[in-house]
């Protein structure tokens, strides 16, 4: 009677050596569906699920870290953002921000991260400046990039290698400020040919909301010729008294350069600060998903554990009857 127990235990607990699909045998034999947690089957080791556990506990812990290292940079930079607003405020009230305006000569300039696991953020700003660059494209029409940051690189280089113009990566391997901005315009401004640059940036909202932003800076010439068209605000300009030899063309000069660089200043911080609270974001949900996977493998070590003692009793009692018999 004990040994037919046995052998109906031995089958309850039997598990195939070959299966058709190795893929799912693979799987089968690190995490049990739970048709097979629930029915008994032994088809997990405890060592297998301890390291499984060790490795998730060591994963949650990095996940905490970068989680408050984001934190502690966002409370940080928030307020320099917010603070550069102001900078570009009054170049858009005098010369506009005029998105939808049709020129010859189109540079997209792409701000994103040099670090990943923030989110996608960095897939946004792609996504929206390769929609630029087809909704502004043309037979007797250019465009061209301008790059800032390793994931945007990485992705434009794939397919529009060709249409990049500039690079630039490690924008924050130091401190942001406005000298380092306005010489990265400034190499801009001298290498490359525009009617109009489009700034492509995510514009901080809240800790866990960004909004995808394109600014736009139009060349002088581009300026002037919109103002006669629209009657802008320009023609205030003439009622100012002007010191020096300079003449309207090269007021406009200078105040399109200036505010290409107050705009780049504005759109890198408030990428920098969004790129934080969405890192911040995805490294408390990586933390909360890890914490959910280690009470699922603590439930499978106890039943697996369960399992074996009950197993080994089994075979206790059989040989007991065994010798008795």
């Amino acid at each position: 009677m004990a040994m037919a127990a046995l052998r109906r235990e031995g089958r309850r607990f039997a598990t195939p050596l070959i299966s058709p699909n190795p893929a799912i045998a693979l799987r089968s034999s690190i995490i049990p569906s739970q048709e097979q947690v629930s029915s008994g089957v032994r088809c997990i080791s405890t060592q297998i699920v301890r390291n499984r556990m060790k490795s998730v506990k060591n994963i949650q812990k990095i996940t905490k870290a970068m989680k408050m290292v984001a934190a502690s940079k966002l409370r940080a930079i928030q307020t320099r953002a917010e603070n550069s607003r102001g900078l570009w405020q009054p170049f858009t009230a005098l010369l506009g921000d005029s998105a939808s305006v049709d020129v010859k000569k189109n540079v997209i300039v792409t701000i994103s991260a040099d670090k990943g696991l923030c989110g996608g953020i960095n897939s946004t700003s792609v996504k929206i400046s390769r929609a630029l660059h087809k909704l502004n494209s043309g037979p007797e029409k250019e465009n061209k990039y301008v790059v800032l940051g390793e994931k945007a690189k990485a992705q434009l280089v794939r397919d529009s290698k060709k249409d990049i113009e500039l690079i630039m990566t490690e924008l924050q391997k130091n401190p942001l400020n406005y000298t380092q901005v306005s010489v990265m315009a400034d190499d801009i401004l001298k290498n490359v040919e525009f009617d109009a640059l489009r700034i492509v940036f995510n514009k901080f909202q809240s800790v866990v909301s960004f909004l995808p932003t394109v600014s736009t800076v139009l060349s002088p010439e581009v300026v002037e010729r919109e103002a006669a068209e629209s009657g802008g605000k320009l023609g205030e300009l003439d009622l100012y008294e002007v010191e020096g030899a300079e003449t309207k063309s090269e007021v406009l000069q200078n105040l399109a350069e200036f505010q290409f660089s107050c705009v780049m200043f504005n759109a890198v911080l408030e990428n920098a600060t969004s790129e934080q609270g969405a890192r911040m974001s995805a490294m408390d949900s990586s933390s909360r998903n890890a914490g959910d996977m280690l009470d699922r493998l603590t439930l499978t070590y106890n039943r697996t554990r369960q399992a074996s003692i009950t197993t080994e009793l089994i075979e206790i009692i059989s040989g007991a009857s065994a010798l008795e018999g």
